[in-house]
């Protein structure tokens, strides 16, 4: 018995309700459908359907290996497309996540001409600062930016996300550019407030007797903001140092907006990453998004657009 051909028979029977159907839509005779589907029941040793010449009714456990079928069909067509001469061609709906701040300025973006190379996948987008349980609330995967914790996660690092101090030029002049992050204890620094995520503070490799070691301090000053892209804007307004992603100051930094200090003093990049679910096998449209999404974070230049 060829079972992916009996699977098929037995869902386009269940779907289309009749033997009839499902023989005309395959050109065959109604016979061999029904004997296939004879077949897969004495291999299977249940009763699938219950045949009466009105009506085809799926038993309890017809319903239960319908599902199976279904998903097993699926999979393999997706396995054949990603390899085929004829190109991939995925489908379905793929629910996304991202923080909110990285997610509007380099996830969003990227969905619709995603979409318009598989316009038969639909796309959710969840932007949110909180950490999303992706089993739990039904995600495919997340973009996350920072150091990975364990967990039953399985993570893939698209690109380096380095912390910078930053000011505008305008700033600087003004106030005089720290050589030290010691000195950042008199200018103005904008801060994210305590109750936000960032509650170790700002970190800096600083040398030691071993070598270099990173540490983390906490400059105070009269602004802080529970949320990123407000310190951002307060900093191209000239108000203060921040320190930011460089994903997020990168186009300010090369068109002149911004200038980075102490850089040498910078802690080493953690990551951005794709993460998704523990799964023998990702959908397609799954393995396709986080496909595009390394092309696209693995050009220097991506980084480097002017921020809309």
């Amino acid at each position: 018995m060829d079972k992916l051909k009996a699977f098929d028979t037995f869902v386009s029977v269940a779907t289309k309700g009749s033997l009839t159907a499902a023989a005309r839509a395959e050109g065959v005779a109604p016979a061999i459908i029904g004997r296939r589907l004879d077949a897969l029941e004495e291999h299977l040793g249940v009763k699938l359907l219950v045949r009466t010449t009105r009506r085809i009714t799926l038993t309890h456990e017809g319903s239960a290996f319908l599902e199976d079928c279904q998903r097993l069909l699926s999979d393999v067509a997706n396995a054949e497309a990603s390899v085929s001469a004829g190109g991939v061609k995925a489908s379905g709906h793929l629910r996304i996540t991202a923080p909110a701040g990285f997610g509007r300025r380099h996830v969003a973006p990227l969905v619709p001409p995603f979409r318009e190379q598989h316009p038969d996948v639909t796309i959710s987008l969840n932007l949110s600062d909180r950490v999303v349980d992706l089993a739990a609330e039904g995600f495919d995967c997340a973009v996350r930016v920072g150091d990975m914790p364990d967990s039953s996660l399985v993570s893939v690092r698209m690109a380096d996300n380095r912390r910078l101090c930053v000011a505008t030029p305008a700033y600087l002049a003004r106030c005089g550019t720290p050589k030290h992050p010691s000195e950042l204890l008199q200018h103005t620094c904008l801060t994210l407030s305590s109750d936000a995520s960032q509650t170790r503070g700002w970190a800096f490799q600083l040398p030691t007797e071993q070598g270099h070691e990173v540490t983390h301090l906490r400059p105070g000053g009269p602004l802080d903001c529970s949320d990123g892209q407000v310190l951002h804007d307060w900093c191209l307004a000239g108000y203060g140092i921040a320190w930011r992603s460089t994903w997020e100051v990168e186009a300010e930094i090369r068109a002149g907006q911004l200038v980075a200090v102490l850089e040498d003093f910078a802690a080493p990049p953690n990551g951005i990453y794709v993460v998704f679910p523990q799964r023998k096998h990702l959908p397609l449209r799954v393995r396709l998004w986080i496909e595009y999404l390394k092309q696209h974070y693995s050009q220097s230049g991506f980084w480097q657009r002017t921020a809309g």
